[in-house]
Parts: structure tokens; sequence; C-alpha cells
């Protein structure tokens, strides 16, 4: 049985680091290239890079950036933001990233996935989803940073992503983004439900607790977070920490 993933999520606004809450009011944090070579010493399990701005400012993402980062981390890679085109996965892939993550795309050419996955294989594929609690109960996805509601159900996304080929789905509550407040336990149940691929939490988490929470009560097979591995102390002090290796083996399998 594969162990659970803990994944660190970083958010890139220009050329620097930011964490946001609930989506808004990023930040800053730092230079990613510190911050990478910070979590290289903590041999993480792997790492996420996603442009905040650039799928908003309708951008491309930012290849030299991107090729300076890759050149500095010694460990897997996932990257998202302004993704539009089956060049651009090619020349993040040749930069040395594993994985591309796929969201405000996926609403407007869902065949994008499909191609991208038949040439590169699905598991170097992720489809994210960005979801907000509904006014009126249940849950809306958004696009563009969260910016935009769209119109598709949260099931029928799912079921379109998982057809499409992605290798897993990257969970992000809205909501609990930047809060250390728990995972959406609920969401993430639900996702589960709906899809046979790899389900990464994402969003609420302040401890290893919350981690077992998101794979024992919400079904999740990996964690992710971003508040917890940049910030410390009630004062939420920034600084670039991971949890002991003893510490996730004895409460995660």
């Amino acid at each position: 049985m594969n162990k659970t993933r803990v994944i660190p999520v970083l958010l890139l606004r220009g050329t620097g680091l930011v964490k946001t809450a609930k989506f808004k009011d990023p930040k800053y944090i730092g230079d990613p290239i510190n911050a990478i070579r910070i979590f290289n010493e903590k041999e993480v399990d792997e790492l996420v890079f996603i442009d905040i701005t650039a799928s908003p400012e309708g951008r491309a993402p930012q290849f030299d950036l991107l090729k300076d980062i890759a050149g500095e981390a010694f460990m897997p890679m996932a990257y998202g933001g302004g993704v539009s085109s089956l060049d651009q996965i090619k020349k993040i892939f040749g930069l040395g990233f594993e994985k591309i993550i796929i969201n405000t795309a996926a609403y407007r050419r869902l065949e994008l996935i499909s191609e991208a996955a038949a040439i590169f294989g699905s598991q170097s594929i992720v489809g994210a989803i960005d979801v907000k609690s509904g006014l009126w109960g249940g849950y809306e996805l958004r696009s563009q940073g969260g910016r935009k509601k769209e119109p598709v159900g949260l099931a029928e996304h799912l079921a379109a992503l998982e057809r499409a080929g992605v290798g897993e789905v990257l969970v992000n509550s809205v909501d609990r983004d930047g809060t250390m407040s728990g995972y959406d336990l609920k969401l993430l149940k639900q996702v589960r439900a709906c899809v046979k691929v790899p389900v990464v939490a994402c969003g609420g988490a302040a401890g290893v607790n919350d981690f077992v929470a998101a794979v024992e009560t919400g079904q999740a097979d990996a964690v992710a977070a971003g508040s917890m591995f940049v910030f410390v102390g009630p004062h939420r002090a920034v600084l670039i920490n991971y949890p002991e290796r003893a510490v996730l083996a004895r409460v995660l399998k």
C-alpha cells in the first residue's frame, strides 16, 4: 500500500510566493527558490506550484521562472496556472515538472485534458476544482482563481474530468483556504463518491490531525496544504516548515 503523500502548495504571484485566505488578501511569503531549498532539505513528498493570477489575467505560465524553480527542486513537482494548450504542457514537462494541474481550462475546452492524457499519460494530468459553499446549501465550482462561478454541478464536472482522463483530482475548498480550520470533510466524501481516481485534499489544514481526518473520514488519498507549511504560531509568522518524517509515519499509512 502506498504511503499518504503530504504536499505543500505554494502560490505564485508575479515572481514571489504569497498565501491567501479564502482566495483573497494575498500575503507575501518570500522567494520561491529559497522555499524550494528548504523543502529540499526536509525531503518533502511533492511540491505544487500554482500561479494564482495567470488565468484571471489571461496570460501564459512564466516559463523562465518555472525553469529556475525546476532547476532547484529535488522532489516531484506539479504546476498549475494559465495552462491552456498542449504546447505549454509540453514545455512545462520539458523544464522538469512531473504533473500539470488544469482547472479553468477544463471548463473551456475539456478536450485539452484528453489530448494531454493521450500524449503524456493520465498519471501526469491533475484535474483541479475550486469549490465554494453555495448560499442555499450545496457547493459551487469556481474558476479564474475563484472569481467566476461555473454553471456545472460538482458531480457532473468530476465525472467529465474522469472521463477526459485525469489521473487525480485536487480538491481545494475556497471557504477553508488559509483558515487553518480543518478540511471540508463533507466535500471530500462527496468527491470520493464521484470518482475512482486518487483525491488530493486541500484547504484548511492546521496540523497532522487534519491530515488523518482527511484520509480516514474524508477518504482522501493524499493531503495538501499551504498556510501550515509557511506560517508558524498564533501571529502567523512566516517560516517554511514541514512535519518530521517520524511524526507523519506514525499517524499516516
